[in-house]
């Protein structure tokens, strides 16, 4: 067993590292976060954790190789997945523009039980909202449309991988279901972190707008990475 942590510690420690440096997955869990609390933000981690998945078995298959070795295919995940951020940009940021209902706004001037004035949880809230369900395929839909992921895993598993072991697909896939895990981990305790703030700022009715430029930010960010990925080179 010693043997075996030793003989693996440099991509354990290297795992661990990718995973905690920033990257669009971290941005995009803690964008969802900020704006719509520590369930969705969850719910996020888990889509970004289940597209990888879908990573490691099609590079575990030999399909990633297609991706690394084809122009065309490569620049068609990219486009698809360009498309897919700016879109949900776009929906964020009218969003955010849009008028409140009008159950919205009479909640907004209610008085509270005791006469204390507005309830400070309803005051200028994003309007729009998403459910788990979104969330999740929003996660599995922005790591799976992001062909730079893919060859991020063809390229670092096969360098621990040893063939003198034996069973070449099995480590890979086990060797990326590591990497999967220790970023849930680190994913799910800054989700948790994110969505503690971001509850103490949605309760304070001063700083109650602050969620509908959380969301604008969260508009501006899902195109920013768009944009980002439209500039990736094979």
């Amino acid at each position: 067993m010693t043997d075996i942590l030793i003989q693996y510690s440099p991509f354990l420690i290297a795992a661990l590292l990718l995973n905690v440096s920033p990257g669009p997955d971290m941005a995009y869990i803690v964008g969802q976060t900020a704006v719509y609390g520590r369930k969705i933000g969850l719910f996020s981690t888990f889509g970004v954790v289940s597209g990888a998945c879908v990573h490691i078995l099609a590079a575990a298959l030999g399909l990633s190789a297609i991706l690394a070795t084809s122009a065309i295919a490569f620049s068609i995940v990219k486009w698809v997945g360009v498309v897919y951020l700016v879109w949900l940009g776009i929906g964020a940021l009218r969003s955010s523009f849009a008028k409140p209902a009008q159950d919205d706004l009479e909640n907004s001037t209610a008085l509270d039980a005791a006469g204390q004035g507005l309830n400070p949880t309803s005051v200028a809230t994003p309007k729009r909202t998403i459910t788990a369900y979104q969330a999740w395929r929003q996660g599995v839909m922005i790591d799976v449309l992001n062909p730079k992921v893919a060859i991020f895993f063809l390229a670092f598993l096969p360098q621990f991988v040893h063939p003198e072991l034996g069973h070449g697909t099995v480590q890979f896939l086990v060797l990326g279901s590591t990497v999967n895990l220790i970023g849930l981990v680190v994913e799910t305790a800054i989700v948790l972190m994110v969505g503690a703030a971001a509850a103490r700022i949605r309760g304070n009715a001063v700083l109650g707008k602050f969620g509908v430029w959380l969301q604008r930010a969260l508009g501006g960010m899902f195109i920013a990475l768009g944009l980002r990925l439209a500039v990736t080179e094979q």
